[in-house]
Parts: C-alpha cells; sequence; structure tokens
C-alpha cells in the first residue's frame, strides 16, 4: 500500500518548484570523514548504508540539501547565490555532485556533500529551464527558450556540444541511462530525440497539443515517457519513434513524470494536486496520493524504488512508502 511517511511543511519560503534524489557513494563518505581513518572506523563505514540526500528548488531563489535519515527529512545545506527562482535541480548518478538552473541565466555545480560550490557555467543571456547530468557523470546539459541543448563539460566547465531544436523552447530534457540519446520536450508540444555521438537529429514528434512540462527514459533506455499540460502523459518506443500508450487520469497539467527503477511502475503528479502511481504493464493507475494543496511540480522515486518523494505550490515536501 502507497501512503505518507512523512511530510515537511514550509520547507521553503515560496513554491518548490524541482526535487532530485540521490545516494552518495561509499567513496565520497570516507572522503567526508577523513582519509586518516581507523580500521574500525572504516569497516564501519562499509557496513552502513550510503547516505540518501533529496534536494529541493524554489521560487525563494534557494536549493536546499536535505539528508533523509530515520524516515525523516534533517536540512544539511542551504544554498545561496541564484535569483528569479530556481527551475531544476540534478543529482550526479554517483551522488557526488548537484546541477542547480535559475531563471538568472546560471547554471552551477555544487559538491552536494559539502555544499560548497564547484563552479558556473556561461550560458549567455538566456532563460534555462532544466538540467540533467550525463550517465557517466562527464557532462552537464541544459535547455533554454532559445531551443538550445547545451552540453557543460564537468570538469572543463565549458560547452562542449549543442544540440539545435530549431528554435523550440525545450522546457525539459533528460539524458537516456545508456548515454546514447538525449530527449527534448517543447513549449509547442513537440519532442526531439538526438543521437548523443553524432549530434544528429533522429526523431522529431508531434507529441502533445501543449507544452511538455516533463520527460524521462525507461531504466532500460527503451521507452520515453512524457507529461503535458493536456493532462495526457505518452509512451514512446525510441528506437522506431512509435507512440505504444496515451495515458490520461489527472484533471490537469502533468507537470513530473519518474520511472521506478525496476521499470514497473512510474509516477505522475499534476496541478490537480496529486500524485499517480501507474503500472506499466496495464498501463494503469494502481494508487492516488492526495495530500498536497496546491499544484505538485515535481516528484522522484529514490534509488531502490521503495519510496516516492514530491514537491509542491504548497512549500511542503511529501514522502511517501512504496510496496517493492
Amino acid at each position: 500500500m502507497y501512503s505518507l511517511l512523512h511530510r515537511k511543511e514550509n520547507a521553503h519560503d515560496d513554491s518548490i518548484w524541482t526535487v532530485a534524489w540521490g545516494k552518495v557513494t561509499r567513496k565520497e563518505q570516507e572522503k567526508e570523514n577523513g582519509e586518516n581513518q581507523d580500521e574500525n572506523s572504516r569497516d564501519s563505514i562499509h557496513r552502513d548504508p550510503p547516505s540518501e540526500f533529496i534536494v529541493t528548488g524554489s521560487v525563494d531563489d534557494l536549493v536546499k540539501v536535505w539528508r533523509f535519515h530515520n524516515d525523516r527529512l534533517e536540512l544539511e545545506h542551504r544554498l545561496e547565490g541564484h535569483a528569479l527562482g530556481v527551475v531544476s535541480v540534478a543529482i550526479s548518478s554517483d551522488g557526488n555532485m548537484l546541477a542547480s538552473t535559475s531563471l538568472d541565466s546560471s547554471l552551477r555545480l555544487w559538491d552536494l556533500v559539502s555544499g560548497e560550490k564547484i563552479g558556473s557555467m556561461d550560458v549567455g543571456a538566456v532563460d534555462i529551464w532544466t538540467c540533467a547530468f550525463s550517465p557517466d557523470d562527464k557532462f552537464v546539459i541544459s535547455g533554454n527558450h532559445a531551443g538550445k541543448i547545451n552540453m557543460y563539460g564537468v570538469e572543463s566547465k565549458k560547452q562542449e556540444q549543442v544540440l539545435d531544436t530549431r528554435g523550440k523552447f525545450a522546457l525539459s530534457i533528460a539524458y537516456s541511462p545508456d548515454g546514447k540519446y538525449i530527449a527534448s520536450g517543447a513549449i509547442d508540444g513537440m519532442i526531439d530525440i538526438f543521437d548523443v555521438a553524432s549530434g544528429k537529429l533522429v526523431h522529431a514528434l508531434e507529441g502533445h497539443a501543449m507544452p511538455i512540462r516533463s520527460l524521462c527514459f525507461s531504466p532500460d533506455s527503451q521507452l520515453l515517457l512524457t507529461a503535458s499540460d493536456d493532462g495526457h502523459m505518452k509512451l514512446y518506443d525510441v528506437q522506431h519513434a512509435n507512440a505504444v500508450g496515451t495515458l490520461s487520469g489527472h484533471a490537469s497539467w502533468v507537470l513530473s513524470v519518474s520511472f521506478s527503477p525496476d521499470q514497473k511502475h512510474f509516477v505522475s503528479c499534476s496541478s490537480d494536486h496529486t500524485v499517480k502511481v501507474w503500472e506499466l504493464k496495464e498501463r494503469q493507475c494502481v494508487s492516488t496520493l492526495s495530500v498536497h494543496t496546491d499544484q505538485v511540480w515535481g516528484v522522484k522515486y529514490n534509488p531502490e524504488g521503495n519510496k516516492i518523494v514530491s514537491c509542491s505550490e504548497d512549500r511542503s515536501i511529501n514522502i511517501y512508502d512504496c510496496p517493492i
């Protein structure tokens, strides 16, 4: 049974627009605890599970890093520097880095454990809305108002590649887990899928009638899930660019979607104030969670797939238990 595990009210001073959930590697935990540890303390680290962090970004210009411990959120870092609202956050696959973007045209990298700023990317005078790490954590990508998807080197902090959506406002982006594709969802409902190696557009799909707020690849990289202001979600076969399913059930805009790590389920959230869990095989909603009191902007599974986090206009962070 899906149920509310923890609710953090007034987590920010304004609407929470974005959320990510990651797990810090043991290597980073050892670094955090110091290199000159005795053998007993190192053994203890390897016995203990890695630390889990939830990151949120808000209209209040803050990025907050929360440690998820004993089924509760504990504020770890309060990261300042953005302006005009934080619209996207992403955690690297090894859990060591955090990327954040804002309507102030800035893309910043942070050390997740220490909270220190690693660097900023020069994105120019253009609104950027989304960011994501490559699976190998060597690059971070962002989509912008001008319809460009920029790929920046994590080490170089410089632009390495540009993908062109032909001027379509890239409202959402995703990197396939196998590292082969980048997908973008536009404000006009179009979906573009690029081959990373060549930088070429391989599929252009007329996906939705309204803006695509969120999209994500399945863990095996074979499916692409999209969510739109038209109230629908669609599933596509990535290789052939065929639509293999349309799902409806939300009463308003669908704002975010996320696959479970085992690919059996996915989760969605909406401006109808609800979070819904869907079974992939049957294409059916198996649970509706009505805890938030305003539109729900972001939703993510934890790395194990047994919990879900959501963030909302009501300034709260909700964590739910999932049966697995």
